[in-house]
């Protein structure tokens, strides 16, 4: 936790940088907090490592993204730079949201019936909850198998698509964020990551630019 309150967020060519705490998904309360995994999130042109988080790690994975669709912002900026590309391959989304206090217990009353559907969605390879603090800041991480799963999921799952319909109207996030990216690559131990597959070669290193780098440790 000290590490997390003071860790330096921004070194050399990161753009944009977050540590996050983690939770299981199914709830966005404190009983849901893993404090055994703690998770980066940066934006830059090279690789960025966390040698101090290293070193008291038990087991560490990481996930190289290029973004592909963003929208909505994050600390008031939009910190990705989608490049609108189609991929047939393996997706990440990043959710990400500050709540309104007023709105907070409609939301969490909405959550545990979406994070069912969730868990049972079919071409779901892993997912975590994440948050830069306890209560209100939070969002999840989700890793799918293809694009078309991660749409089939969004509005054909009855419980998510009447989450997304409210959202409007019942004005739950005083500020959000969702981001599409394509993983170009994953190392490390999957299991950090709740990998419900295994290891295969389609996650191929790309050269692409501007790559979002995720960093989640154990």
């Amino acid at each position: 936790m000290l590490r997390m309150a003071f860790a330096r967020r921004r070194g050399p060519g990161i753009r944009f940088g977050k540590f996050l705490g983690t939770g299981t998904g199914s709830g966005f309360g404190p009983r849901d907090a893993d404090l055994t995994r703690w998770a980066a999130i940066t934006v830059s042109d090279r690789p960025v490592s966390f040698p101090a988080w290293d070193r008291i790690a038990v087991n560490h994975a990481r996930l190289d993204l290029e973004p592909l669709i963003s929208r909505g912002a994050w600390s008031g900026g939009s910190p990705f730079r989608p490049t609108g590309r189609r991929t047939g391959g393996t997706v990440l989304a990043l959710t990400r949201a500050r709540l309104r206090p007023s709105r907070a217990l409609r939301f969490w009353r909405a959550i545990p019936a979406v994070a069912r559907e969730v868990a049972a969605a079919p071409g779901l390879l892993a997912r975590f909850g994440v948050g830069e603090a306890p209560i209100g800041w939070q969002g999840t991480v989700s890793v799918w198998r293809s694009a078309a799963d991660l749409t089939a999921f969004a509005y054909r799952q009855p419980q998510h698509r009447a989450a997304i319909t409210r959202t409007p109207a019942d004005r739950w996030y005083a500020e959000e964020l969702f981001t599409r990216f394509a993983v170009q690559n994953v190392s490390g131990d999957r299991t950090v990551l709740g990998w419900t597959e295994p290891s295969d070669d389609r996650h191929e290193p790309s050269e692409e630019q501007d790559t979002a780098k995720e960093h989640t440790e154990r």
